[in-house]
């Protein structure tokens, strides 16, 4: 027992720290494109990039529109709902909430999606379902059970 819990706790640090690694490259992503659109707006000013103005994108938070499959989830805030989730994650959140605030495991969300409930699968959906917990939009109320964050039947 000792050598699992040993390894349970090397794996959960593992995971700590890719989840870590993955915020700063999604940080770094967003800058790229904040970079990309900014360069976009000055090329597409009558007279190209030669006397155009120096445009400083403003620090507001920008509103979030629809997502794409492979696009970054992001945190949860006032005024946003689950609309703007890349459509896999839209699907964990509405079968979430449709359970009226009742948690579920990884496994019955994969099921409940229509996956095969294999170790493959059910990993799969754990990493969205982890990715939403770390972003505000689910809250795993005991080890490996998830739940709406908004709440039985709360905005999302």
């Amino acid at each position: 027992m000792g050598l699992l819990e040993e390894r349970e706790r090397a794996a959960r640090q593992r995971v700590e720290a890719l989840q870590a690694e993955l915020q700063e490259a999604e940080a770094a992503l967003e800058r790229f494109v904040i970079a990309r659109e900014t360069v976009g707006q000055v090329l597409a000013e009558p007279g190209g990039c030669g006397d155009a103005p120096v445009i400083v994108p403003d620090q507001r938070p920008r509103p979030v529109m629809g997502a794409v499959p492979g696009s970054v989830v992001p945190v949860r805030r006032e005024g946003l709902d689950a609309g703007v989730l890349a459509p896999d994650y839209r699907r964990i959140m509405a079968i979430v909430a449709d359970r009226g605030g009742e948690a579920m495991d990884c496994r019955q969300l994969a099921a409940a999606l229509g996956l095969a409930v294999v170790p493959a699968k059910v990993e799969g959906v754990r990493s969205k379902v982890k990715r939403l917990a770390a972003r505000g939009w689910l809250v795993e109320t005991v080890p490996g059970r998830f739940s709406d964050a908004a709440g039985p039947g709360g905005g999302s």
